[in-house]
């Protein structure tokens, strides 16, 4: 009877207990939405552009060289100044060349001498010759020395102009208009037409060209995507640190050979240059178009997840309750990814407060607001 009061008691203890907690059949309270930061998804162009190195050269270029030996007697320009094309650059001592003019012109002289005594020879002879006074072999003998002597004024005036050229070219003029180089030999060098090292360089600069190397197979992907082979397009040129110059170009052609050892093709594009800041030589970056897209998605950078490689975003559905969506992505451009499956317009993406993320969970958006951003990036293909 002890016990079964006592069990009795323990019953009556345990269900006061029970009574004194009101909450105790209650449900927990639902968690709060996950704050986060979307983006609504909108088509737009987009170019797809690869930087590559190439190097500055001049639109033309000529060495002035000698084309008569002697010694330099006197430079006529500024070094780095603009020339005109016939411009006087170097003089050559031409003491000697006008003493060969003079001797030519001696010899001319004594040929048109010659022939003019040959013709009255011959005009006599012929004369006499119809009356029979002389042997025809005595005339045909003094045809036969006044055609020699014509013969020899002939090549007296071609040694006589020959000699004024050489004179001529004693004044080194310039072969082409441009900017001039530094001298590349002083007053009182001895010069000849066989000699390695130029007198100077001239170079036009107002236009330049850029010449990359690109990939044939990037190059036929560019062609199918512009739809002509011929057509031209804009290209920003770059310094050497990969900061814009404010100067752009124009493709005007590329290499007919492919490399056969890096599978690349010579592009060349032609830069207006008025400011000369590109000069021959110099290292610079292009940034070269390589594919268009004229409805493109794409997402921040930020807003991809990747689990096993299977890249992923995270999308807000009308119900406000988020999932996590695999997509294929395709080229990286200012940060972001170019969509190319996986999403549609109009969908929104999850940027910021991934983290905190599960599959339906329940999000209080906000419309995602991108820092400003510095400089762009250079566009990547992958």
């Amino acid at each position: 009877m002890v016990t079964v009061g006592r069990l009795a008691l323990a019953g009556m203890a345990m269900a006061g207990l029970a009574g004194c907690n009101p909450h105790a059949d209650t449900a927990a309270p639902p968690a709060a939405p996950i704050p986060v930061s979307v983006m609504p998804l909108k088509a737009h162009e987009l170019w797809v552009h690869e930087t590559l190195p190439g190097r500055v050269a001049a639109v033309r270029s000529a060495e002035v060289r000698a084309q008569v030996g002697g010694i330099v007697k006197q430079r006529l320009f500024t070094e780095g100044s603009d020339v005109t094309a016939g411009a006087r650059l170097f003089q050559i001592d031409p003491a000697a060349f006008q003493a060969e003019v003079d001797i030519a012109s001696a010899a001319l002289q004594r040929a048109e001498a010659t022939l003019k005594h040959a013709r009255l020879q011959a005009e006599r002879l012929g004369s006499l010759q119809r009356s029979e006074a002389v042997s025809r072999q005595r005339y045909d003998d003094a045809a036969a020395l006044r055609d020699q002597a014509a013969a020899d004024v002939a090549q007296a005036r071609a040694t006589l102009a020959r000699r004024k050229l050489d004179l001529h070219f004693a004044s080194v003029e310039a072969p082409i208009a441009g900017r001039i180089d530094q001298a590349l030999v002083s007053e009182g060098a001895l010069v000849s037409p066989t000699d390695t090292t130029p007198l100077a360089r001239i170079q036009q600069i107002d236009q330049v060209y850029v010449d990359v190397r690109q990939s044939a197979s990037k190059l036929e992907t560019l062609r199918q995507q512009v739809g002509s082979a011929t057509s031209t397009l804009d290209v920003e040129i770059l310094g050497s640190d990969g900061k814009p110059l404010g100067m752009r170009g124009r493709i005007l052609f590329s290499g007919i050979a492919v490399d056969a050892g890096t599978g690349d093709v010579l592009l060349r594009v032609l830069v207006d240059n008025p400011q000369r800041r590109l000069l021959p030589g110099l290292y610079v970056q292009a940034r070269i178009p390589i594919a268009r897209y004229s409805a493109a998605l794409s997402v921040p950078q930020q807003a991809v997840t990747r689990t096993a490689g299977q890249a992923s975003v995270w999308v807000v559905d009308a119900q406000g309750q988020v999932k996590p969506v695999p997509v294929e992505l395709g080229e990286l451009v200012e940060r972001r990814y170019r969509v190319v499956s996986g999403l549609s317009a109009g969908q929104r993406v999850v940027i910021e407060g991934i983290e905190r993320l599960s599959p339906d969970a329940q999000v209080a958006t906000r419309r995602w607001q991108p820092a400003a951003s510095g400089a762009a990036l250079s566009a990547v293909a992958r």
